[in-house]
């Protein structure tokens, strides 16, 4: 049998605060297939966004471990596991955390530029995204100069730039309205059938979970299927 994709065993993570111990997340153990698209569902403060992370190794558990098919992610250096992200994983949020003195284009190859890619490389793949999630007339607009649909189309196509694997997205729709919303799944939809990227999303949103292959509740610091 494959193994699932990425997969982690037994997470746990709690915070302190003076004398007070929080517990975030209690064994939480869980799959990713190839090409799946899974709902992470929560309250706020439920730790969703903590699980997020420590799957794409922005964090760190207390205990437990994260592979990405057979490899140990925890047990990379910081240097291979930013290597790892760069290579194999997409982040997208709530808020876009786009730069907001560059253009779209700029931005969407902010990714490659980084890692080295040629110039004209960079830029090119980055036209091609744009225009993949309809904003072939906004590339130079800033994202001052862009509605919060479009934002988040940028922040899409930026998370595609490096063909990877899986998309985290935290609250991907959490700041739009019905209809632009509507149109951020079509384009997740599109994405996941055409490239075979899969997605783990963390949402509020239920309508948004329940459009896709699976759902996880994160309640009490434990997940349960839903």
């Amino acid at each position: 049998m494959d193994l699932p994709l990425l997969r982690c065993q037994g997470i746990s993570k709690s915070y302190r605060d003076a004398n007070t111990s929080i517990d975030i997340l209690q064994n939480v153990s869980i799959e990713v297939k190839q090409q799946e698209t899974l709902a992470i569902l929560g309250s706020s403060g439920s730790g969703k966004s903590t699980l997020l992370h420590i799957l794409g190794t922005l964090d760190s558990p207390d205990s437990g471990s994260v592979y990405f098919n057979d490899t140990c992610l925890n047990q990379l250096s910081a240097k291979k596991q930013a290597a790892f992200r760069n290579t194999h994983l997409g982040f997208v949020y709530q808020f876009h955390h786009l730069l907001p003195e560059f253009s779209a284009q700029e931005n969407v190859a902010m990714p490659l530029l980084i890692s080295n890619t040629n110039k004209t490389k960079a830029f090119n793949r980055a036209s091609q995204l744009l225009e993949r999630v309809g904003l072939a007339d906004r590339m130079t607009h800033k994202p001052s100069q862009l509605s919060g649909g479009e934002r988040q189309r940028v922040a899409i196509a930026r998370a595609l730039v490096n063909e990877p694997d899986i998309i985290m997205a935290d609250e991907p729709t959490g700041n739009l309205d019905s209809s632009t919303s509507e149109q951020i799944f079509e384009l997740i939809r599109d994405i996941n059938q055409q490239q075979q990227t899969a997605f783990v999303i963390v949402t509020h949103d239920q309508q948004l979970a329940k459009k896709l292959d699976r759902t996880l509740a994160l309640q009490n610091g434990q997940l349960e299927t839903q």
